[in-house]
């Protein structure tokens, strides 16, 4: 039986009205859609640019469970995609045994991945400048969001989406991430590269993504080795903020039908 539900996880810097267009898209075609935000963030993005306290409370192991129960309730395994950390947060889930195939788009990487372009540490100076943001939310200014999030977008389009989509990031997760590939034992982001049980994956890359460039995607697709499907396509002229750039319908479609043709 074909998956009939879609999953849609979100990434730092946006909360689930980041999947609107893609929502609207997949239901028009039938589909069952849940984009569900991380625990705390439930709220309305001016609320929580008003008050990010339950930003600073949120982990990754938090996130993954409440994502797992989630998931865990439905009568049949999803499709998950997944965008930027949530990314990274698919390749845990179907780890973990969870959905029936998965998408990682512009994915953060999984622990392991070593491979840090400049335009990443560009994009993500505002929190790794200081270790005091381990402790702290770090918002984006316009411009710091245009060059990570939207470059390939005029200032306009981009200032709109900033303005809809942006809340602050969680310092301390990011910092855990830099840090992970450093302390010994599995740190929140760890896969098991050799599961042989895991979902089929594809990771999709834009190719102009100054935040998560494809040499991170194309690294983090190689470190798997399990006799599984893990596959990579990369859309030519497409930043960061891939789901509300124009012509985001055909990847949709196209990750869709992948999806629909690798799930078990």
């Amino acid at each position: 039986m074909a998956p009939d539900t879609i999953v849609l996880v979100h990434g730092f810097w946006v909360t689930p009205r980041s999947w609107e267009n893609w929502i609207t898209h997949y239901e028009a075609k039938g589909f069952r859609v849940i984009a569900p935000s991380y625990p705390g963030y439930e709220v309305e993005v001016e609320a929580l640019n008003a008050d990010p306290a339950p930003i600073l409370a949120s982990t990754v192991p938090q996130i993954i469970g409440h994502y797992e129960q989630i998931i865990g309730a439905l009568d049949t395994p999803p499709i998950i995609i997944g965008h930027s950390a949530g990314g990274a947060f698919t390749q845990i889930l179907l780890d973990h045994g969870f959905g029936a195939a998965g998408v990682a788009m512009n994915s953060a990487p999984t622990e392991g991945v070593r491979v840090v372009p400049l335009s990443q540490v560009k994009s993500t100076f505002p929190v790794l400048k200081s270790p005091a943001n381990r402790h702290k939310v770090v918002p984006l200014t316009f411009e710091e969001w245009q060059y990570a999030f939207t470059n390939t977008f005029t200032e306009e389009e981009g200032r709109a989406l900033w303005q809809r989509y942006a809340i602050p990031a969680n310092g301390g997760i990011l910092w855990g991430s830099v840090l992970a590939n450093f302390q010994p034992g599995h740190q929140d982001t760890w896969v098991d590269y050799h599961n042989d049980d895991r979902a089929p994956l594809l990771f999709v890359s834009g190719s102009e993504d100054h935040i998560m460039p494809p040499a991170i995607q194309e690294s983090n697709a190689k470190h798997y080795k399990s006799n599984t499907v893990t596959e990579r396509r990369q859309y030519e002229g497409f930043a960061h903020l891939l789901p509300a750039q124009k012509g985001w319908e055909q990847i949709a479609d196209d990750v869709l039908d992948w999806a629909l043709t690798h799930a078990r």
